[in-house]
C-alpha cells in the first residue's frame, strides 16, 4: 500500500489494535496467555479474601450463568463452602481461557495477573520495532494515539509501559476494552468516536482483523488491515494494508 500521507487526510486520531498490530501475536499467545494460566489457580487462592476478587467472583458467577443458558456446558458451579466456590471459580477460568474467551470478568482476571507478573519482572511490554519510532512521529504532528483492545485497559497499559523502548503510554490519550463494545460491531467505534469528542472520518483506525476494519468503517471511520507477516487474504488487494506503521503518516 501507498504510504498514507498527512497532505491526504485529515486524520487527527489513530485508533490501534495491539495483537498483530503493535505487538507480536506470539507474546500474547506463548507468554501471557500461558502465564495468566499457570498463575490463575494461586492468585485466585492467595486473593480470595480480597473484596476486589470477590466481587470479580461474582462476575464470573454471572458469566458462568450466562454461558448455561446459552448451552455452552461450561464446567459445574457450586458453592456450598469457600473452598467449592474457589474451585469452581479456578476451573470456570481455565474453561475459559482455552475458549479463548473475550469476556469482560476474565480479560479483569488475566489483567491483575499480569499486573502481578510485570511488578515481579516476570513479564515485560513487546512491541515492533517501528512502533515507538511511530508513536513520536504521530505526536510530533499533533495527532492523539488510542488503543483499541479486547485486553482490559489495565492490561494495555502494562504492556505499553514496559516495552523494550521504555514507558510509551506518555504518547497515548485513551485506552479502550470491550467494556465500550465488542471489536467486530460498529456500534463500537461509533461509541469511541463519541468518547473522543471528534467526527468519525478523523479518526484511523489499524487492526490485523478484517472483521474489526469492516465494522469501523461501516461507522465511517478510516481502517486499514495491518499484515506484518502474514499473507493478505485473496479477497484483500495490495492497497488495502499495510506492512508498517513507517506507511503511516510518514512526515
Amino acid at each position: 500500500m501507498a504510504p498514507i500521507h498527512a497532505g491526504d487526510s485529515q486524520i487527527r486520531v489513530i485508533l490501534l489494535d495491539i495483537e498483530g498490530t503493535t505487538t507480536p501475536v506470539d507474546f500474547v499467545y506463548k507468554k501471557l496467555f500461558p502465564y495468566a494460566s499457570r498463575n490463575a489457580e494461586s492468585y485466585l487462592r492467595e486473593h480470595s479474601p480480597d473484596s476486589e476478587i470477590q466481587s470479580l467472583e461474582a462476575d464470573l458467577r454471572a458469566q458462568h450463568e450466562h454461558d448455561v443458558h446459552a448451552g455452552l456446558a461450561p464446567p459445574p458451579w457450586t458453592q456450598q463452602n469457600e473452598h467449592d466456590r474457589i474451585q469452581s471459580s479456578i476451573d470456570y477460568v481455565h474453561w475459559l481461557m482455552a475458549r479463548d474467551s473475550k469476556c469482560s470478568p476474565l480479560k479483569t482476571l488475566q489483567g491483575q495477573i499480569w499486573r502481578q507478573g510485570y511488578e515481579r519482572g516476570e513479564l515485560h511490554g513487546e512491541v515492533y520495532p517501528d512502533v515507538p519510532v511511530a508513536f513520536a512521529r504521530w505526536r510530533r504532528q499533533g495527532r492523539e494515539i488510542c488503543i483499541y483492545s479486547s485486553g482490559s485497559v489495565l492490561a494495555q497499559q502494562l504492556l505499553f509501559r514496559s516495552t523494550q523502548a521504555g514507558d510509551l503510554t506518555q504518547y497515548i490519550s485513551n485506552f479502550f476494552d470491550t467494556r465500550i463494545g465488542a471489536k467486530n460491531e460498529s456500534a463500537s467505534y461509533t461509541n469511541i468516536v463519541k468518547t473522543l469528542g471528534c467526527r468519525a472520518s478523523e479518526v484511523l483506525f489499524i487492526s490485523d482483523t478484517i472483521k474489526e476494519i469492516l465494522a469501523a468503517r461501516d461507522a465511517f471511520l478510516q481502517a486499514v488491515l495491518c499484515m506484518r507477516q502474514a499473507e493478505a487474504p485473496a479477497s484483500v488487494s495490495v492497497e488495502d494494508f499495510i506492512r508498517t506503521f513507517d506507511q503511516v503518516l510518514p512526515t
